[in-house]
């Protein structure tokens, strides 16, 4: 009996577990995870950049000296949309001549808040006149939006021109001198693009990541991410970041570049692999309502629910519809919207069309509060959309319009994606 009764006790602890851990989450809340039917070496791939996305970097391993976090998981938890107080700040100075400077030579246009010991941190300079904060978008799904050819987005530039309702999107044209981080390389840069992508226009190239799209694959912005926010340096961006006070910045017993081109395609590699966000209550009548609410408040002109992706090498991504609830083009969206900075060829108030998918999950993400837009300003749905003004004036002013009910209604549909 003395024996039976440990044996009891730790039975007795197993089935009460339910009660002190909280249950798995439901596949339909998981913004992480590979694309469904990778062949072996791909799951192992990903899996080695799902690592490296987490890794937390030590000043040994290169971190800094300034920096602003030590992991891109730390950005994206879950992989969704990141809190406001891991968020980047970015500044730069409108001239007289209506010119965006970066203002590079005060530390611009990214502003490294913290340092390792024996560094001080960025300030942010008396010159700048235009400063945003940016919260870290859902990462879910960016190999699908990365596979869209460049002629499709070059045709909804064009199907906006002919538009008589004054929505005018229009995508981002980004050249070496535009980027956030100069490179060694545009041609290594760009072979990473694939078949489809890459297009020169007017001697620029199309963008497609970051708010303002301003990066023009996941190659640049895997790469960007990982010298301005970690101040890790690799063959295609090997420059430490400059202090507007101190100079050139550089840890002599640090090997150089901290990151092998290799780790920077296995990183990019997990995020053009990685699952996109997925739906939930699809079929609720409310949810049904609500989306064609959302269609007729014109929501849909810019936040377009269907694309589809070119060629690509990953059988998963090549030639597939799949819906993102963005044209990925540039919008202006008013005054509320204009923080006065900028990047590439865009206006100050100009933004790129946000993927919505994932949106109703941005909450698990963030501590169970939502923070929306691209810096976290708007609390709530309603909110966010109150804040759309510019191109999306008319869309918001007919929402407004609705009833009570059919405004829940298309809340809710907004929630299910």
């Amino acid at each position: 009996m003395g024996r039976l009764i440990p044996l009891v006790t730790v039975i007795l602890a197993l089935a009460g577990c339910d009660g002190i851990f909280p249950p798995e989450p439901d596949e339909s809340e998981l913004l992480d995870g590979p694309l469904e039917g990778l062949v072996r070496e791909q799951v192992h791939r990903h899996q080695l950049g799902d690592e490296l996305f987490d890794k937390v970097f030590s000043p040994a391993e290169g971190l800094g000296p300034l920096f602003v976090s030590t992991s891109c998981g730390s950005c994206h938890i879950g992989e969704g949309k990141g809190h406001p107080s891991f968020g980047l700040t970015r500044f730069g100075a409108l001239g007289e001549d209506g010119i965006f400077t970066p203002l590079r030579e005060l530390g611009g246009p990214q502003l490294q808040s913290r340092a390792v010991p024996g560094f001080s941190p960025k300030r942010l300079p008396a010159g700048a006149t235009g400063v945003t904060r940016l919260v870290g978008p859902i990462v879910g799904g960016l190999g699908f939006l990365e596979a869209v050819d460049d002629t499709t987005l070059l045709n909804f530039q064009e199907a906006n021109a002919q538009r008589t309702d004054g929505i005018r999107g229009r995508v981002q044209l980004v050249g070496p001198e535009d980027f956030l981080v100069p490179v060694t390389s545009l041609e290594e840069l760009l072979a990473s693009s694939g078949p489809g992508r890459g297009t020169l226009v007017d001697g620029k190239y199309i963008g497609r990541f970051g708010w303002k799209a301003s990066s023009i694959n996941l190659l640049q912005q895997t790469l960007t991410a990982l010298h301005q926010d970690m101040g890790l340096t690799t063959a295609l961006m090997p420059w430490e970041i400059e202090h507007p006070e101190l100079g050139p910045l550089h840890v002599d017993d640090v090997p150089q570049p901290n990151v092998s081109m290799s780790d920077a395609h296995t990183i990019t590699f997990y995020l053009q692999t990685l699952k996109h966000p997925p739906r939930r209550g699809a079929d609720d009548p409310q949810v049904v309502a609500g989306g064609e609410l959302f269609r007729q408040v014109k929501c849909a002109v810019c936040h377009m629910p269907t694309l589809r992706t070119g060629q690509h090498r990953v059988a998963q991504l090549n030639e597939v519809e799949f819906h993102p609830y963005t044209d990925l083009l540039l919008h202006d969206m008013g005054p509320e919207l204009d923080d006065g900075y900028t990047e590439g060829g865009a206006a100050t108030s100009e933004w790129r069309t946000a993927p919505l998918w994932g949106l109703g999950l941005a909450e698990l993400s963030q501590g169970g509060q939502g923070f929306y837009l691209h810096d976290g300003r708007a609390r709530t749905l309603r909110e966010a959309i109150g804040f759309h003004g510019g191109e999306a004036a008319e869309s918001r002013a007919l929402f407004d319009a609705l009833s009570v009910d059919e405004q829940e209604q298309l809340l809710t549909y907004l929630r299910s994606l």
